[in-house]
């Protein structure tokens, strides 16, 4: 079997999907020599080359400059409505590009006297001006790109400083003026140019690139014919296959839309072809790209602006995620497992399957280069840099490839994926950026955080669980990456100081409830993606992705609870709660599905089904749970009560399977 049978239509899928509308011949040169100036200006600053100190000699106006270049491509790629996608673009689509671009250029021309100046508090008429301008079509940007609810959030929290004199009493702040306000926006580096844009170019860049150029190079290809070739017999095997090339193919591509069109036409078809329906393996498909997204080394956007807000080194974010995406990736692979077992659903033929000793030998090249970029990630700590190295690595072995070998026509492509990823990450960023700014300059976020610990009476639990609802609801309207933002800046403070919690754990608590939404109905977007590949009832999907992804609901709660779990503390207790962790996870995903390894079958009838599967259920999440601080149990407590529920299951489950067997052999 191999993965050349991908339908054609998949860019187009993807498209249509982002909603992206196809350039005019004319136009189609933009997008890559967008990306290839980008490229220069972006390893100029990092490397100090000094070979384009006009925008890359000062940290703000190489900030300004990667705005001015990315911003008008929203424009163009993404129309005013949805309903114009397959229209061509309209005139004043092109206006708005050029006096984005124009508007863009003015700010980076006048770095210097901005930052030297201190124009974010006294500027020149023209200069507010501009920046009025600016204003306006980021948050058009954002809603183009990001969706409506984004520019509504970041549009009305941009304008808070204006009445922040006049609002209810726990959010009431200092007011500014419009002049003030819009300064302030465009000019500090606290709102635009703030944390969210920083992370994007001085991190960010770097390791979307590698994503594409790894896809289009034949990455997804490799890793899905070496997932074949390990698990495509075993029973499940294609949905164990989905699990592997997910989450390789999601940690380096960080988006969960793109993963499932890169693996899912070839996942789920295959699923399929054993028996599964259309809709489980649809919601497979989507929990495994979800969780590639939240796998090491690499994690998306969000994660490098946690490293930002954090002040630390992206290595440490993609250390302390280790864990948590082994535990999900775990209870993912034993549902499934379950699954297969319990419906008798055997692998494919052998005959069909790739040859491991030939797929290793076409592209081991890429399992080099990802051990080369994890070596100085987490060795060299050069996470600035370490993509590029990467990815200039796999170009040369690329070229060297007689399968993979580029031709021009992969060039362009290529540099034109990577525009549309800037473009649509940049104008979120951007408008988050001005809410981000809004909260500093009126000093509301630590009167929010305030207010979270007042609400929730100094209790930690219901803190966590205020901040769990709230990640959720935000990321249903939001993208992960805005969702995260804002509650980092307004929801974290409150349960780092008000809770006592450890940052880090905090920080992941909201990126992992955040990401909730893409497996959750009613919106589950990565599941309703999935389901379109599927020809599956995207609500169907979006259940059985719920189901199936049900570990990742108290996964936050378990290393919140017990920082250990995120590679915080001493190296025997880290060892000791992961392995009860992985037992309870086991425990936890085995009563899902009604089948235990070792055990079989949890029973026969419903009744019997019920209570044997619950029983299962408590002792998974008691063995789970970490003993002591806010939990009033010791870890040996939690153990015995673990042992208690789970020793009547396997009795009660072996009595009900003998049961079955003698009524099968009195029927025959």
């Amino acid at each position: 079997m191999t993965t050349d049978t991908a339908p054609a239509s998949t860019p187009q899928v993807k498209e249509k999907i982002s909603q992206i509308r196809e350039l005019p011949l004319a136009l189609r040169w933009v997008p890559a020599t967008v990306t290839v100036l980008l490229m220069m200006m972006t390893l100029d600053y990092l490397f100090n080359w000094g070979l384009l100190t006009f925008v890359t000699g000062l940290e703000t106006q190489f900030y300004y400059a990667v705005v001015a270049l990315l911003l008008p491509l929203v424009f163009l790629l993404w129309p005013m409505r949805s309903s114009q996608q397959e229209q061509s673009i309209p005139w004043y689509d092109y206006l708005l590009s050029a006096v984005t671009l124009i508007v863009g250029g003015y700010f980076v021309y006048n770095a210097v006297p901005i930052l030297e100046r201190g124009w974010a508090f006294a500027a020149p008429d023209i200069a507010i001006y501009f920046s009025y301008a600016y204003w306006l079509l980021i948050i058009e940007a954002a809603r183009r790109a990001g969706g409506l609810p984004i520019a509504i959030i970041a549009g009305v929290f941009s304008l808070y400083p204006l009445v922040a004199d006049i609002v209810p009493g726990p959010i009431q702040a200092f007011p500014s003026s419009l002049p003030e306000t819009a300064m302030y926006h465009t000019m500090s580096t606290e709102s635009i140019m703030g944390v969210p844009l920083q992370a994007f170019a001085g991190l960010v860049i770097g390791f979307l690139v590698f994503g594409v150029v790894l896809q289009k190079s034949g990455g997804g290809k490799f890793f899905i014919n070496l997932a074949f070739a390990l698990l495509g017999h075993v029973r499940g095997g294609p949905a164990k296959v989905s699990i592997f090339s997910s989450g390789l193919m999601g940690s380096m591509s960080g988006s969960v839309i793109s993963n499932v069109l890169t693996t899912g036409v070839l996942s789920i078809p295959a699923m399929r072809r054993i028996g599964m329906s259309r809709s489980f393996a649809g919601g497979v498909e989507a929990c495994a790209s979800t969780g590639g997204v939240l796998m090491p080394p690499v994690m998306g956007a969000t994660a490098f602006v946690m490293a930002m807000f954090l002040d630390i080194p992206y290595s440490a974010v993609a250390l302390a995620a280790v864990i948590p995406s082994i535990l999900y990736f775990l209870g993912l692979f034993i549902q499934i497992d379950a699954y297969a077992a319990r419906n008798d659903i055997k692998g494919l033929p052998a005959i069909e399957l790739p040859s491991i000793k030939q797929t290793l030998k076409e592209g081991w090249y890429f399992i080099f280069v990802f051990g080369l970029l994890v070596w100085m990630l987490l060795i060299m700590q050069r996470e600035a840099v370490a993509p590029f190295y990467a990815t200039a690595l796999l170009l040369v072995l690329n070229q060297l490839s007689k399968q993979n070998r580029w031709g021009w026509k992969d060039v362009t492509e290529t540099l034109s994926s990577a525009a549309k990823l800037f473009a649509e990450l940049i104008a979120i960023l951007a408008g988050v950026g001005m809410l981000v700014g809004a909260l500093s300059m009126t000093g509301l976020s630590g009167t929010i955080a305030n207010d979270f610990i007042n609400i929730a009476g100094g209790s930690v639990p219901l803190l966590l669980i205020m901040g769990a609802v709230t990640s959720f609801v935000l990321g249903i309207g939001m993208t992960v990456t805005a969702a995260y933002i804002f509650l980092a800046v307004a929801l974290a403070p409150a349960l780092i100081q008000g809770g006592g919690l450890d940052p880090m754990a905090v920080h992941m608590f909201i990126l992992y409830w955040g990401m909730l939404s893409f497996i959750t109905p009613p919106v589950a977007l990565g599941a309703f993606a999935a389901a379109t590949v599927a020809g599956a009832r995207p609500m169907e999907t979006g259940l059985q992705a719920m189901r199936l992804g049900s570990v990742i609901y108290f996964i936050p709660f378990l290393f919140v609870l017990n920082p250990a779990l995120i590679m915080q503390g001493e190296p025997l207790m880290i060892i000791a709660v992961f392995i009860q962790a992985v037992i309870g996870i086991i425990l936890f995903a085995s009563a899902m599905q009604g089948y235990l390894m070792g055990v079989g079958r949890l029973g026969y009838g419903a009744l019997q089904e019920i209570v044997i599967r619950a029983l299962v259920l408590i002792a998974g999440l008691l063995l789970a749970l970490p003993g002591g601080g806010m939990v009033p149990l010791s870890q040996w407590e939690l153990i015995g009560l673990a042992a208690v529920a789970l020793l009547p299951a396997v009795v009660l489950a072996r009595l009900s399977q003998r049961h079955h067997q003698r009524s099968l052999t009195a029927n025959a």
